[in-house]
């Protein structure tokens, strides 16, 4: 029975894919060199990854830039990204800079998410970097989102904002099949521990106002904020703080608000 006539296209991939690289990069080259070869997109690019797999990399990067040159929707895209990534790996900056707007610039919604989060990688300062981060979430790319919006918690959790690290967890916990999703809830958790202190400790500063109507609450309210701030503390590794606002009660010169305090502590005795 005669053989069906396969596409070189075809047969290169599955060459590569049985390991014989020699081979898959000679048919890769020959449609790639042919400005009329309807697949010399998609060759270029099999012979970029063909020759980075070889150790060619000045000629995996040629093979990338000859993709990148067709415009293709797809493989032009898939082309810059691969060229970032290779400048990345030598730390040539600027180009990989390059090499990842001009993914963006492409604009396939499979290589927009990655080629943010290359360029937050690459940012040369903290506002271009969280610039990017935004982008990648905004995205809504199950994966890319995740990771950025943690990238992001983190900063703000580190720069004393909880109440945006809170906003860009939930925004990623709304992208639908989001991966992460249990760290995600974990780091929203903490988000809100951390508003919770901030809201304790404000509610103790108006307690001390006196409870004369300018703000201040009673002995009772102000106990329980004192009580569930140094409750809270231990729970973000801040135990000598918990300590001190223990201690901040006990010592207080309302008698009856370090009494009800006391009452507290000694729950737990």
């Amino acid at each position: 029975m005669p053989e069906v006539d396969t596409r070189p296209l075809d047969t290169a991939r599955r060459l590569a894919e049985s390991g014989d690289l020699d081979a898959a990069a000679t048919i890769f080259a020959e449609l790639a060199a042919d400005p009329d070869e309807p697949d010399r997109a998609q060759a270029a690019v099999g012979l970029a990854v063909v020759l980075e797999e070889r150790g060619d990399v000045p000629g995996s990067r040629a093979a990338a830039r000859t993709a990148l040159a067709t415009g293709h929707p797809e493989f032009a895209a898939q082309a810059a990204c691969l060229l970032a990534g290779s400048f990345e790996r030598e730390g040539l900056t600027a180009q990989a800079r390059a090499a990842w707007q001009a993914a963006l610039g492409v604009g396939h919604p499979d290589y927009v998410p990655p080629a943010h989060m290359g360029l937050a990688r690459l940012a040369t300062d903290a506002e271009e970097a969280e610039r990017s981060l935004r982008q990648a979430l905004a995205t809504a790319d199950p994966e890319i989102a995740s990771h950025a919006a943690q990238e992001l918690a983190e900063g703000f959790l580190e720069e004393g904002d909880p109440g945006e690290a809170a906003r860009v967890l939930m925004e990623a916990l709304s992208v639908p099949e989001v991966i992460e999703a249990a760290r995600l809830r974990v780091m929203l958790g903490i988000a809100h521990l951390e508003l919770a202190c901030a809201e304790f400790s404000a509610a103790i500063e108006e307690g001390g106002d006196g409870g004369d109507g300018g703000g201040g609450g009673d002995t009772e309210t102000g106990a329980l904020a004192i009580e569930l701030l140094a409750r809270t503390l231990p729970l973000r590794g801040r135990d000598e703080d918990a300590e001190r606002v223990w201690r901040y009660g006990l010592d207080s010169a309302d008698a009856d608000l370090a009494g009800e305090v006391r009452l507290r502590l000694d729950r737990d005795l």
